[in-house]
């Protein structure tokens, strides 16, 4: 079984703030928060990485890369509008593999237990996403804010990356994404994750792996203080 993972690097992350750099290059215990997720893959037995940065990155992003001096090579892809065209974009460049991990790059505390556990996970479903269960109550609310029902928070998980997944299949429902995706856009849906694009174009059923509170997603500038404590707990 051959194994491939596929980092997004291409978000401008504007909830960051006034920030000079996107947010996954934004120094975190003085290497770039992009080291820590690509540091978990190169670590763990995967076969080929690609990372998909932002257009007019590439230069910048492949210089990085190279400082991190990672004994595995990283392929760079450029990524575009969308984040669903840039998961497209690193799928293309995917040469061979069975089964393809999609993590979000903003994501640095992915760790090789969480890859494992996902991994053991392929071994018996063609679709595994990491995912912790919802600690607080949640409302569903109409247009105007008013409550209209609370789902039983056992059934809430919030989902996470990486997002695991057959590799012929997660790449056919891209392709038919891209082909319908003026269709798509027109009704309205909003694809969030990877595992919405197989909700759409097929019937596989996707199994939730627990992954970790830890393992966040730094969005916002509270995030960075939360992640530096937990850097700190650890070590690189």
């Amino acid at each position: 079984m051959r194994y491939a993972a596929i980092v997004l690097s291409g978000g401008r992350g504007h909830r960051m703030g006034d920030t000079k750099i996107a947010k996954q290059y934004m120094e975190l215990a003085g290497k770039p928060i992009i080291y820590y997720s690509l540091k978990a893959f190169v670590d763990s037995d995967i076969d080929e990485i690609v990372l998909v940065c932002g257009a007019g990155d590439e230069r910048y992003v492949a210089d990085l890369v190279d400082s991190f001096s990672f004994d595995k090579h990283i392929k760079i892809a450029t990524g575009g509008a969308q984040r669903y065209h840039s998961v497209y974009a690193g799928l293309c460049e995917i040469e061979n593999a069975d089964r393809v991990l999609i993590h979000d790059g903003a994501r640095p505390f992915v760790d090789e237990e969480i890859i494992g556990r996902l991994k053991n996970e392929l071994e018996s479903y063609d679709a595994v996403v990491a995912a912790v269960r919802t600690k607080d109550t949640i409302k569903i609310a109409d247009e105007n804010g008013i409550v209209v029902s609370t789902p039983n928070r056992n059934s809430l998980w919030n989902m996470q990356t990486p997002q695991c997944f057959r590799f012929d299949m997660i790449k056919e429902a891209y392709s038919r994404l891209i082909e319908t995706e003026e269709d798509v856009v027109s009704k309205g849906i909003n694809i969030t994750d990877d595992a919405m694009v197989l909700e759409l174009f097929s019937d596989t059923t996707i199994k939730l792996c627990e992954g970790s509170y830890e393992n966040i997603k730094i969005t916002t500038p509270e995030d960075l203080s939360y992640a530096q404590m937990l850097i700190d707990s650890r070590q690189y």
